[in-house]
């Protein structure tokens, strides 16, 4: 198998290339990115991946006039793409920094230790979750069912294996 040779310069409309829709266009989609990122790394990187989906739908455009209205939409849609992705990475970030123990979650305490706690720790996730939301939390089924968001049958399996395998994980021990 050959490997297909990458033309330096790919033709729009007949005439048009890729290197000169960016010599058009680059600087009008930059000043676009910068205006509504603020920030001008990320307006070129911005930039940068809206030539390179143009550069995937060159063959597709109607003529060559229509390649800024398509990079500007381009732009603008990688913006709010980059922008939605943002906000989901800080939410889930957000979200564990709310989930996560504060330092004196131990004080008064000491931490589980020992052959139970060796065993609980070898569960799959899910059986991990559902035996100390039932056992150490006193959950009832309903409620850990709602925050595992399963049924509560799942539950009620996921904590009968768990517990046959953390006897077995005692047992050979």
């Amino acid at each position: 198998m050959t490997a297909a040779r990458i033309p330096e310069a790919v033709p729009v409309a007949g005439s048009l290339r890729l290197e000169d829709l960016y010599r058009r266009h680059a600087a009008e989609s930059r000043r676009l990115a910068y205006l509504l990122t603020g920030d001008r790394a990320e307006a070129d990187d911005v930039v940068q991946d809206a030539f390179v989906r143009l550069s995937g739908r060159l063959f597709v455009l109607r003529s060559p006039e229509a390649s800024g209205a398509y990079l500007r939409r381009v732009v603008v849609n990688t913006v709010l793409s980059r922008s939605r992705s943002r906000r989901r990475r800080q939410a889930r970030e957000d979200r564990v920094a709310r989930l996560s123990a504060p330092a004196d979650v131990w004080a008064g305490h000491e931490p589980p230790d020992g052959p139970l706690w060796d065993a609980l720790q070898r569960l799959p996730e899910r059986q991990r979750a559902a035996i100390v939301l039932r056992h150490w939390l006193d959950l009832s089924e309903e409620r850990t069912a709602e925050l595992l968001g399963c049924p509560p049958g799942t539950v009620k399996s996921q904590v009968s294996r768990g517990l046959a395998t953390m006897r077995e994980t005692m047992n050979d021990d």
